[in-house]
């Protein structure tokens, strides 16, 4: 995260702090964003793009303030768009005229697979509703956001299965213990909409591989079996590093299996690669410690993340994340 981005960050969190306190009654909403996915792919036959999430315990926050006799909603940052579109759609969807102020902030960096727009419009979808006094259901959001743009089911406070492209749930999944990731940033940003009109599709070959991981996320998330589901997710990075260039993958791995590592999960469609822990591991930190240290040679960005797991409150969206930035190989960082 360079200087001028965690200024922007901040800026816009306490954009949503001046709203709350000069419009009290305003509508606050929360979503958490994902580390990439466990697991990305095609399944046979349908040919149906999935995804397995990893929710992480980092939020957007949005607060909406309505407006009767406005004939739109004014966003900020401006470059909000997307949720500017999403909160028209959710007033009409709650039968209400008019328009409103809107705010956002987020501590999920943008296009780096971290599902920052989705976690916006999630967040949004809920704040309207909290200011016009109704209540959307995840399925009600899945709709909002199908009209607008691809999304990763982070609507729903659990992993799961989800149709991302046509932003429809294909199955809960459950929960597990907490992991921690130590993240590497491979540099740059991707728009996920690109990306998945340029992606190389996989052969039948990938797709009945894609079939088999999904029934083995399944059953490690079924089981708490922390070790299985790092092992699809390192086998889903490496499927996806035949199409996309991941040049970290390989030395993520060595570290990974130096440490005693579950595996390493990847955002498909975007710039992150992460070694996963068991959060609770007594050994976590040197562990950790260690990792960090590996990473330093590589250029780029490492950070920590926690994921949500059985123990979380899910919905709480501190408006700081869990998350930390130890340590650093970017000189832009402040």
């Amino acid at each position: 995260m360079t200087a001028h981005l965690r200024t922007r960050q901040h800026r816009t969190l306490a954009d949503v702090t001046e709203l709350r306190r000069r419009v009290p009654d305003a509508g606050v909403g929360r979503a958490f964003g994902t580390f990439g996915e466990l697991l990305q792919g095609v399944l046979p036959e349908s040919g149906e793009h999935f995804m397995v999430t990893l929710p992480v315990a980092v939020w957007a926050t949005a607060t909406f303030a309505y407006e009767p006799g406005a004939s739109s909603v004014d966003v900020a940052p401006a470059h909000k768009r997307k949720a500017a579109r999403l909160a028209q759609a959710a007033l009409r969807a709650a039968g209400r005229p008019g328009g409103g102020r809107l705010r956002i902030g987020s501590d999920l960096p943008e296009g780096k697979g971290m599902a920052s727009s989705s976690a916006d419009l999630v967040a949004t979808a809920r704040a309207v509703a909290a200011a016009v006094g109704v209540t959307f259901a995840p399925a009600d959001i899945e709709s909002l956001l199908r009209g607008i743009e691809p999304s990763d089911g982070v609507m729903y406070d659990e992993m799961v299965a989800f149709s991302h492209r046509e932003v429809r749930l294909r199955e809960r999944l459950g929960t597990v213990p907490a992991m921690t990731v130590i993240a590497y940033d491979e540099g740059g940003q991707v728009d996920t909409i690109g990306y998945n009109r340029t992606t190389t599709a996989p052969g039948a070959a990938e797709t009945r591989e894609y079939a088999r991981l999904l029934d083995q996320a399944r059953e490690a998330i079924h089981h708490a079996d922390l070790g299985a589901l790092g092992r699809v997710a390192t086998r889903s990075a490496e499927l996806n590093a035949r199409h996309t260039s991941r040049p970290a993958l390989p030395v993520l791995q060595r570290i990974c299996r130096e440490i005693d590592g579950l595996g390493v999960a990847c955002a498909h469609s975007g710039t992150m690669l992460g070694i996963l822990l068991p959060h609770g591991d007594p050994e976590g930190w040197a562990k950790t410690d260690a990792a960090l240290a590996a990473c330093a040679w590589l250029p780029g960005t490492t950070m920590l993340y926690r994921s949500l797991g059985h123990d979380d409150d899910w919905s709480l969206g501190t408006p700081h994340p869990i998350a930390t930035s130890p340590r650093t190989t970017d000189p832009a960082i402040a």
